[in-house]
């Protein structure tokens, strides 16, 4: 059974799913696939991002004064599995530019399909705010769940994890992991196949990202 709502958001816009569509599409090269990726982030980013806290501040229109609101620029911190995760990272940070960022270098092995850390970078204090972990793709939900146990051992409590498709099993994962952590997410596909790649998925997010490994590859890399 796949975790229901609040532990998992599906963001169902049409926009999005359009673009969804697009990026499974194998035939697109790499650079429109960026873009389709930054598109896609940034209504990610809205839905991640519905609650967080607002200030008051007081501005000066061109007509009077008034009282207006922003986010602590404390509040947030954008933390990408590499390399995957920088295509998401690159859309929300055109949304949220005041966010501080970290990096979580992930490896996936390919027999065991457990994740090998080899980077780390977080920014200090993360236990001030909302943290978002984001990655394309959540297939077994290894690499999710390490790396949102890495930012929780930094300070980290109020996480989030934002990603374009999911797998149930990795929904599944993460659910049993980390049940205090939503996830958001594009759309949820069918499964995994013998190898722990999610069908129909998109392909290798990172190779489709950065145009590297051949054309047509068909597995979709890290979760």
């Amino acid at each position: 059974m796949i975790p229901t709502p609040p532990t998992v958001t599906v963001v169902d816009h049409p926009v999005l799913r359009h673009t969804l569509t697009q990026l499974r599409d194998r035939t697109v090269d790499a650079e429109r696939f960026r873009h389709l990726v930054h598109r896609a982030a940034l209504l990610l980013g809205a839905e991640a991002t519905r609650d967080l806290p607002l200030d008051p501040i007081t501005i000066d229109t061109p007509l009077e004064t008034m009282v207006g609101e922003r986010l602590g620029h404390n509040a947030l911190c954008l933390v990408s599995i590499l390399r995957a995760g920088n295509g998401l990272l690159d859309g929300m940070l055109d949304l949220l530019p005041f966010a501080r960022v970290g990096h979580i270098g992930l490896a996936r092995d390919h027999e065991t399909l457990r994740p090998v850390e080899y980077y780390l970078k977080l920014p200090d204090g993360l236990g001030a705010g909302v943290t978002i972990v984001v990655d394309p793709m959540l297939a077994t939900g290894h690499s999710a769940g390490a790396a949102i146990a890495r930012v929780k051992q930094a300070g980290a409590t109020r996480i989030r994890f934002v990603c374009l498709l999911a797998a149930p099993e990795g929904l599944r994962t993460l659910a049993a992991e980390h049940p205090d952590v939503p996830v958001i997410v594009g759309a949820i596909d069918r499964g995994l196949d013998e190898f722990g790649y999610i069908r129909p998925g998109l392909g290798d997010a990172g190779d489709r990202i950065y145009g590297t490994g051949v054309a047509d590859h068909v597995n979709p890399g890290p979760d």
